[in-house]
């Protein structure tokens, strides 16, 4: 039986063997804790402490700055050390609120529930926003807006996406193996609010055991599937995700549910989970330590808010000194140059290289050979996109269809000539996507 896939993609070394067989270890803090108020996409959350206040895991520390925007929740037990701009991943400084951890751990009660077939839709959906809980892919899309779609009858499909395609991270793989239940109960709560849907878990080839493992939770759920997907960088992506397991298309000036789907990642769905089942708030991920310069790779349970740096050394390091730490995969990640910033709510991986293959490489001029066209799932000609954004064409930048990129890095990862496609489209877009929210 084939499997489901889209139309290009590569096929870069995965590296999990690296962390995949480790179990998921628990990590408490014991420094400064730093929640950023923008965690998410939207509005920032506005902090409802200040400095001096004690605060509990699990206290809400932030509001929603609006609809499009996400509640923030202290990881552990301590005293507000000031509000005030840190540096993130992204290397933007983003006003946060610094917590002096006391080592305690002390945790306010968590939130009364009821039993979820006794709630309503309305009650499922405020309970996901009070948690805080986002699109923890890495995308940051605040969850209950993903799930309150202008006509919640007409959706048809909610995939639960267990793709992992990026290379080297194996968190939402561990999470399959060792908590299936839960990402499985999150899919059902889910499936709640869309009483015409059918459930998929979207699972990669690659994964035969989670595979097996899925199906035999469900089999006796007529409303949900397991689909296995062909191995193939970007499989785990919104919109290659939809066109394998649907056939559907989706284009930059839509969202999943104007064809009928709505799409969430495995630790998306257990906070979900948690959250609905359980009255907990968004305070932990799990999250990949590896790379060929990582002393021990394995995916690590931390508290969010916790540095990098503190989370490098309870990992007990590098084996040897990297010549590129990257946060996230090493397709759609950013590279860092300090690690004392904060994990927040979507960090995946703590990438560690002993080569920097990228920066070694002397881009050339383009050959023609139309590889990049070949493996690009957008179906664009990034070729011709990167000279328009080098050149600052916007005309031609828009008309050859720069909005399609999905940044995913096929394009740069492929060309023989090494040049840097996916950097200008990229900057481009951010140019362009600028200039139409200020209009």
């Amino acid at each position: 039986m084939a499997k489901l896939t889209f139309v290009g993609g590569i096929h870069p070394y995965d590296g999990k063997d690296l962390s995949k067989d480790k179990p998921i270890r628990d990590v408490l803090p014991k420094g400064e804790m730093v929640y950023p108020l923008s965690q998410h996409i939207g509005a920032p959350a506005q902090a409802i402490v200040a400095k001096g206040d004690r605060v509990l895991a699990g206290q809400k520390i932030a509001e929603a700055g609006g609809f499009v925007s996400a509640p923030v929740y202290a990881s552990v037990s301590g005293t507000v050390k000031n509000i005030e701009p840190r540096r993130v991943a992204s290397g933007d400084m983003v006003m946060s609120i610094v917590v002096d951890n006391d080592g305690s751990y002390e945790e306010v009660a968590a939130r009364a529930v009821k039993p979820v077939e006794q709630m309503s839709p309305e009650e499922i959906r405020e309970a996901i926003k009070e948690a805080g809980i986002v699109g923890m892919g890495g995308a940051g899309f605040p969850t209950h807006v993903k799930l309150t779609p202008k006509e919640p009858e007409k959706i048809e499909y909610v995939i639960a996406n267990c793709a992992e395609c990026e290379p080297y991270l194996t968190s939402d793989y561990r999470r399959m193996l060792e908590e299936p239940e839960r990402l499985v109960g999150g899919l059902k709560i889910i499936l709640r609010l869309f009483p015409n849907a059918q459930g998929i878990l979207a699972v990669e080839d690659n994964k035969p055991d989670c595979i097996r493992l899925l199906r035999k939770l469900t089999a006796e759920d007529s409303r949900i599937s397991v689909k296995a997907l062909q191995t193939k960088y970007p499989q785990g992506g919104e919109r290659t995700l939809i066109y394998a397991v649907t056939g559907r298309e989706v284009n930059s000036t839509m969202l999943p549910a104007d064809v009928g789907c709505v799409v969430n990642n495995v630790d998306t769905m257990v906070a979900v989970h948690r959250a609905v089942t359980e009255g907990k708030p968004l305070t932990e991920r799990i999250v990949t330590l590896t790379g060929n310069a990582m002393k021990d790779p394995c995916n690590y349970r931390i508290r969010i808010g916790m540095s990098y740096a503190e989370l490098l050394d309870v990992a007990g390091g590098y084996s040897v000194e990297p010549q590129k730490v990257i946060c996230g995969g090493p397709m759609m990640g950013m590279a860092l140059f300090d690690l004392n910033i904060p994990t927040t709510k979507t960090s995946t991986a703590l990438l560690a290289m002993t080569e920097d293959e990228v920066s070694a490489m002397e881009p050339g001029p383009c050959i023609k050979c139309g590889r990049c066209v070949e493996v690009c799932p957008g179906r664009v000609m990034p070729n011709y996109l990167a000279t328009y954004a080098e050149h600052f064409d916007e005309e031609k930048f828009l008309e050859y269809g720069g909005m399609e990129c999905c940044e995913c890095g096929c394009c740069s990862y492929i060309c023989p000539a090494k040049r840097q496609l996916t950097q200008s489209i990229k900057s481009m877009r951010k140019i362009m996507l600028a200039k139409k929210k200020k209009k």
